[in-house]
């Protein structure tokens, strides 16, 4: 059967989830939003989903796009009115998705894994954060003035770093960073892609979001 909209499947707080739906936001590319939890996920998601994994997109014509990034692409090759997509990242978004959530990983969930100091994880995520430091102390984003596809990206993953110790991350001196993901964090795309919604069932009325 042919659906009106797309449908994606997301987790609020995964920042994948989070970043496709930035994307979907921006686009104003309105779809059904349906929450997943991840720990008990409806059996109709299963159906459908190739991974298992959020975030997932289901188009009309019943087409599965399952990696952020391709949501993200899509999403916006529809519609791009900020010009997201207009800045070539040059590996950036690879080196968060990469080396940076590979040690974010470790340095907040060391039990996950064996032979782990997460200290020196930490290390080695904040040397990913330094050059983005120095590129911020003399531009806005990472590639000017207005956000870009690779500040959006990474963005959700830096603010998971920043969430691990509190303490620590407030008298780390940063500023531009600092600076960088607290106008992220304060923006009022930022407080329409947290919004909470109740887990989803078959059966729901639609929640329509992106509007």
């Amino acid at each position: 059967m042919t659906r009106d909209l797309p449908i994606l499947y997301s987790f609020r707080r995964c920042p994948y989830a989070m970043r496709a739906r930035l994307a979907v936001h921006a686009s104003h590319q309105t779809c059904e939003l349906r929450e997943i939890m991840l720990r008990d996920k409806a059996p109709e998601f299963l159906a459908v989903s190739p991974s298992g994994t959020v975030p997932m997109l289901l188009l009309p014509d019943g087409t599965v796009i399952d990696e952020s990034l391709d949501i993200m692409r899509w999403t916006l090759s529809q519609h791009d009115p900020e010009h997201w997509l207009g800045v070539d990242d040059g590996g950036w978004i690879a080196r968060n998705d990469g080396p940076f959530k590979r040690s974010l990983d470790r340095y907040k969930y060391p039990s996950r894994f064996e032979k782990v100091e997460p200290l020196a994880e930490r290390a080695k995520a904040l040397a990913i954060l330094d050059d983005y430091e120095e590129r911020l102390a003399w531009s806005r984003y990472l590639f000017g003035a207005s956000p870009s596809l690779a500040d959006m990206a990474i963005l959700p993953f830096v603010r998971q770093f920043a969430s691990v110790d509190t303490d620590w991350w407030y008298a780390l001196a940063r500023p531009n960073v600092k600076r960088w993901l607290g106008e992220f964090v304060s923006s009022g795309r930022f407080e329409a892609v947290m919004l909470k919604y109740p887990k989803w069932q078959a059966g729901d009325a639609p929640t329509l979001f992106g509007q």
